[in-house]
């Protein structure tokens, strides 16, 4: 498929507020198409803020936010971007199979085309064999892995996953990791992936490295490390971070009024 705009996604002054709080406070920047783009920091930071405001589904969003094209929440946009909340997004009392098979009709999968569908989205996230077993029964990564199946059908252009190995053993983190890459290298998705886990940095093609909302870094794990002398992207963030407290210091320092001594 060709890619008509330059990148998958482009921020200009983002901006979230909730509450009287800034959570985001003015982002910039861009997601490259075809690319596994993290979106790291710590627990609180903002990350699944900026998802929902990718998919269009949070509320006092200011700035420019465009996905693939279109202002973010676009109705054209529904079957060209999956996204796959921190909590599982399936119906307990339905099987994975059926669940898969509701919302491929939700998404306007055509009937003929809807097994062939379900089948590719169950083999991608190795669930084949619990196909037909209540989403209610299974673990709780299984039933992420249905959500990411969910997110999976249609072939979508960008998938935005909030966290999806989030309390997964090692071999299942290592095959999701495999997956993405797959979907990312065979088949030119945009994959957007959160994680607080810094050794996941690795593994992604571009970072975006938040922290209280603001930005910190918008570059390659490598780059990263070599800008900052660091060894791994966590010693990287953790520099990065001390280097933001110090420069918010200064500026505090600077604007602070001088005291005056009182004349007698």
């Amino acid at each position: 498929m060709m890619n008509k705009h330059p990148a998958a996604v482009e921020a200009e002054g983002l901006k979230v507020t909730r509450g009287g709080r800034t959570v985001l406070d003015g982002l910039g920047f861009t997601i490259p198409h075809g690319k596994i783009t993290g979106l790291l920091g710590p627990s609180g930071c903002g990350k699944s803020t900026l998802m929902r405001a990718l998919v269009g589904s949070q509320a006092h969003v200011t700035g420019t936010l465009t996905v693939l094209g279109r202002p973010a929440g676009h109705r054209d946009l529904r079957p060209r971007v999956g996204y796959v909340t921190q909590a599982p997004s399936v119906y307990t009392d339905l099987t994975a199979r059926q669940n898969l098979d509701y919302y491929a009709a939700v998404l306007g999968i055509h009937r003929r085309d809807r097994a062939a569908q379900v089948e590719r989205a169950l083999h991608d996230v190795d669930l084949t064999s619990h196909a037909d077993a209540l989403a209610g029964a299974m673990s709780g990564g299984q039933r992420g892995r249905v959500s990411l199946a969910v997110a999976l059908l249609g072939e979508p252009e960008l998938l935005v996953l909030d966290e999806p190995t989030v309390g997964l053993d090692p071999v299942l983190r290592r095959d999701l990791w495999k997956l993405f890459h797959r979907l990312a290298d065979e088949r030119g998705a945009t994959v957007l992936v959160s994680s607080h886990v810094m050794d996941e940095a690795e593994r992604c093609h571009r970072l975006l490295l938040l922290r209280d909302g603001r930005l910190l870094a918008d570059d390659t794990p490598e780059a990263l490390r070599s800008s900052t002398g660091a060894d791994t992207v966590e010693e990287a963030f953790l520099h990065l971070v001390d280097q933001a407290k110090a420069d918010e210091s200064r500026t505090e320092a600077s604007t602070a009024a001088p005291t005056e001594a009182t004349p007698r």
